[in-house]
């Protein structure tokens, strides 16, 4: 019975969080001085949004974020990731501080302390300053200064209380989607060879941020990289199948900008994969002689946002081979992922043997439809499944030695998500967005006494 009972277990230090962004709660988009966001402005390309929904409002946590910090109190976390708005802070992405901007961040961080919630925080979530974007944004080398500027205001500002800093969320999606697709802001369609450049030029401003943030902070601090991982399953348990996964998991594919590899080697490793280089060949950035050791910046921790993943076996020629989903799996509403508990498992796996760092869930949730019933409440049986079952696999990874050590869970509120604008609902807190009252969900409620017992419940 012992023995039962430690595997739902998790360590006493285990970090138990939930992460936000800044353009998807904050709301007031044009007050107290902010500036406009590649965001702001997207969202009045007409097709670009779902119903031409935008981010104006949001979930007002600008003006509400005592009350949403009151949610945090009743769940019990003791982490918050978030980030913080560059064009609040710099309205043109340079030159003069909004210091209204830096009081909000002040009162914002104080409350979280005063909660005994640790802040962690991210500079970059996607909200490029519009007049930055103007002058080429991350495809212009400037942005590596202009990024290193907004950085060391951040760490001068708030580097006394905050320890856990994460400079950029999610390369693949900023480049791939925002400047190679066209599907999120900016809204750019480059060749694939200029893409790759500026995806450089945001792994070399990434580097030069760590950097600031490791000399000039204020207190011992920890910096983590979160990528959105795309993660390879094996198909079943044989050996040439696991094989096969690892080898598909940091495989890198031509013309695909969604890989593990090309991402992290850098950060991680110093150098980009050869079968990057390999596949990429014809449309290589230019990378100068220093670039690399400006990239490859100690990291404290390999953080990974985990969603779903993809089933893989060894195939007739010896080779990976993705399956599709089987028929009637289970999906999430946003993108038709399917929920694939497992992936949670195989990527702190994977990830810990590559780079042999502890590992961080900095992203795991579920979208869906939810609404009020009748009796008034949020009843998300969907969600709290999802999570129960990739929290049991992350528990495995524990079990196997892997130094797993905190899951911030996506996300806190229902809010704005990206193209998709209010359509799905992520949160554990339904936000209704006509009144912006907070209903906290069964989900909310499951995870709080995961939180309180530090362990799994029985199902």
């Amino acid at each position: 019975m012992t023995e039962i009972l430690n595997k739902k277990k998790f360590p006493d230090s285990f970090i138990w969080g939930v992460s936000t962004s800044s353009y998807q709660i904050e709301g007031a988009a044009y007050e107290d001085g902010k500036g406009l966001s590649i965001w702001d402005d997207f969202c009045k390309k007409p097709g670009a949004i779902w119903n031409g929904h935008n981010g104006d409002i949001a979930c007002d946590h600008y003006h509400l974020f005592e009350d949403d910090i009151r949610l945090m109190i009743d769940l019990g976390l003791n982490a918050y990731r978030f980030s913080i708005s560059w064009p609040r802070i710099l309205p043109n992405g340079t030159g003069k501080v909004n210091e209204k901007g830096i009081n909000f961040y002040n009162s914002l961080i104080d409350a979280l302390i005063n909660a005994n919630i640790e802040p962690h925080l991210t500079l970059y979530h996607w909200d490029l300053p519009l007049e930055l974007s103007k002058k080429g944004g991350w495809s212009n080398k400037s942005c590596i200064e202009w990024f290193a500027e907004y950085t060391k205001i951040a760490v001068n500002a708030f580097s006394d209380r905050v320890k856990f800093w994460y400079p950029i969320n999610e390369p693949q999606c900023i480049i791939s989607l925002g400047y190679y697709q066209g599907n999120y802001a900016p809204g750019l369609k480059l060749p694939f060879k200029q893409a790759l450049q500026a995806g450089h030029y945001l792994l070399m401003a990434n580097g030069m941020s760590s950097l600031i943030i490791r000399q000039e902070s204020k207190q011992k601090v920890s910096i983590g990289y979160s990528v959105a991982s795309q993660i390879r399953v094996p198909a079943s348990g044989k050996r040439e199948d696991i094989e096969a996964a690892r080898e598909a998991m940091h495989g890198v594919e031509p013309d695909n900008l969604w890989n593990n590899s090309w991402w992290m080697d850098p950060v991680y490793l110093g150098h980009y994969p050869e079968a990057g280089l390999k596949a990429y060949a014809e449309h290589l950035p230019e990378i100068g002689s220093d670039d690399m050791k400006m990239i490859h910046q100690p990291m404290d921790f390999c953080c990974n946002n985990v969603y779903t993943g993809k089933r893989v076996r060894t195939g007739k020629d010896g080779c990976p081979e993705v399956l599709p989903p089987p028929p009637g799996y289970n999906i999430t509403m946003q993108e038709d992922w399917e929920v694939l508990p497992a992936s949670i498992f195989w990527t702190s796996k994977w990830m810990y043997e590559r780079y042999n760092l502890p590992i961080m869930i900095t992203e795991n949730g579920h979208q869906n439809l939810d609404f009020v019933h009748m009796d008034a409440k949020v009843h998300d049986p969907q969600r709290i499944d999802y999570m129960h079952r990739h929290l049991l696999d992350l528990k495995k990874a524990i079990d196997e030695g892997i130094p797993v050590t905190g899951y911030f869970t996506w996300t806190l509120l229902d809010n704005f998500e990206w193209a998709w604008g209010y359509r799905v609902r992520v949160g554990l807190v339904f936000t209704d967005f006509q009144s912006l009252k907070r209903i906290p969900k069964d989900s909310f409620y499951w995870y709080q006494k995961v939180i309180h017992s530090n362990e799994l419940p029985d199902v």
